[in-house]
């Protein structure tokens, strides 16, 4: 097991939980969906199309770095730069981001074609708004949402040099 903990992140539509999920197979680590640990309030508000304020994400980004064990891979939004220094400084691991990225025709086309999910299309711009991209100095990779997720996890595999993907076993899932 490593020491680390993993962060999918970006705004919603990306496949964070899709490629959260590939990652931690892949990895054979604990896949954790950070969606499942808003609170019934927060659901309730995105759900109805009105998007989430500070105040409604704090004590959730909380809940969020407190489930960041070493070997979890969370898909968690972490828009912003103040989000995710709240998770590295809660979270009982290290933290790589791991940020995916795509145009926005692409993740309204995700949006479009996902059943099930309570976050509408209509809060795509908004997040698109409150996305601040990390910056040089934050641990973490950018990768393009364009391929497979086979593709993207192998991607995120060798972009790590190995460090995440044991025996040099990056080339897929």
């Amino acid at each position: 097991m490593t020491g680390i903990a993993y962060v999918v992140m970006g705004v919603s539509g990306c496949g964070k939980s899709t490629v959260g999920r590939a990652l931690a197979a892949r990895l054979e680590l604990t896949f954790q969906d950070g969606d499942r640990l808003h609170p019934e309030t927060n659901i309730a508000r995105m759900s109805r199309g009105e998007p989430l304020t500070d105040a409604d994400r704090g004590p959730w980004l909380k809940a969020v770095a407190a489930a960041l064990r070493p070997g979890t891979v969370m898909a968690c939004s972490a828009l912003r730069r103040q989000y995710r220094d709240l998770l590295r400084e809660f979270a009982p691991a290290d933290v790589l981001f791991i940020y995916l990225h795509g145009t926005r025709e692409k993740l309204l086309e995700r949006m479009r074609h996902r059943e099930g999910h309570f976050m509408p299309v209509a809060l795509l711009d908004s997040q698109l708004a409150t996305l601040e991209e990390p910056e040089p100095d934050e641990r973490h990779l950018k990768v393009g949402i364009a391929p497979p997720t086979a593709e993207i996890v192998a991607t995120i595999c060798s972009r790590t040099n190995q460090t995440i993907c044991p025996n040099g076993h990056g080339g897929g899932i």
